[in-house]
C-alpha cells in the first residue's frame, strides 16, 4: 500500500521501528513525527528523521507535501481521529493517500470474551488499555468516508503474534500449518479472524 520511492510522513512514529522498515523495504524517504521526546530520540538513534511535535496545521508549509501519510496503530489512541484524518489530507500532494492500521474489536477472541461477560484491558494488542477508540470494519470505513476519503484497499492481518495462539490448543499445531490456516481465515473472514485492518484511502476531490 506504500509505493516504492514514496515520501512518507509517519505520524506517531514512536521508536521508529515501522519507519525504518518502510525505509528499507519500500526504499522510501520517511519523516517521523512524534511528540514523546524519549521515543523521538530512540527513532533518531535508528537513523529516522524525526520532528518532535504533534500533527498540527502550522507544520503543513514546513514539512509537506507527502505521497503517503501513515498512521500505524495511532488513530485508535486519539480523541478525534476524524479531525486528524481531515488534517492529514492537507499534508498530501495530488494523488497522495493515507495508509492506516487499526485493531479489529470484532475479532473472535473479543467476541468470545464478551459472551463470557468479559471486556478486560491488556498491556498490548486489540484490548490495549491505552486505546480511546474501537473499530469494526464497518465503523472504520465510515470514519474514512465521512472524512472525505475514498477507500482504495483494505486488508486484514492474521495476528500470529497474539497470545491466544501461543497456548493450547493452538500451540500444538505446527507453526507453518497454523500460519497458513490463520492467514487463509483472515482473508476469507476478515471481520472475524482479522486481528488488524490496514487501509489505504485517497482524498476525494
Amino acid at each position: 500500500m506504500i509505493p516504492s520511492g514514496a515520501r512518507v510522513l509517519d505520524v506517531g512514529c514512536g521508536t521508529g521501528s515501522v519507519s525504518r522498515l518502510i525505509m528499507h523495504a519500500c526504499h522510501c524517504t520517511v519523516l517521523g513525527i512524534e511528540p514523546d521526546a524519549d521515543r523521538a530520540a530512540a527513532a533518531t538513534s535508528k537513523g529516522v528523521d524525526v520532528v518532535g511535535a504533534k500533527l498540527i496545521e502550522e507544520l503543513i508549509p514546513q514539512l509537506g507535501p507527502f505521497d503517503v501519510v501513515l498512521f500505524a496503530d495511532v488513530l485508535e489512541h486519539l480523541v478525534d481521529p476524524f479531525g486528524t484524518l481531515r488534517l492529514a489530507q492537507r499534508f498530501l500532494r495530488g494523488g497522495g493517500a493515507v495508509v492506516a492500521s487499526l485493531p479489529n474489536v470484532a475479532h473472535w477472541t473479543v467476541r468470545l470474551n464478551l459472551l463470557r461477560g468479559r471486556f478486560d484491558y491488556q498491556p498490548v494488542g486489540i484490548m490495549d488499555a491505552t486505546h480511546l477508540r474501537w473499530f469494526t470494519l464497518r465503523s472504520l470505513h465510515l470514519l474514512f468516508t465521512q472524512a472525505n476519503d475514498r477507500i482504495v484497499g483494505t486488508r486484514a492481518s492474521a495476528g500470529m503474534w497474539m497470545q491466544v495462539y501461543q497456548v493450547p490448543p493452538w500451540q500444538w499445531i505446527p507453526r507453518r500449518v497454523l500460519r497458513k490456516v490463520l492467514h487463509g481465515a483472515a482473508r476469507a473472514w476478515p471481520t472475524l479472524f482479522g486481528c488488524q485492518y490496514v487501509i489505504r484511502a485517497e482524498r476525494e476531490l
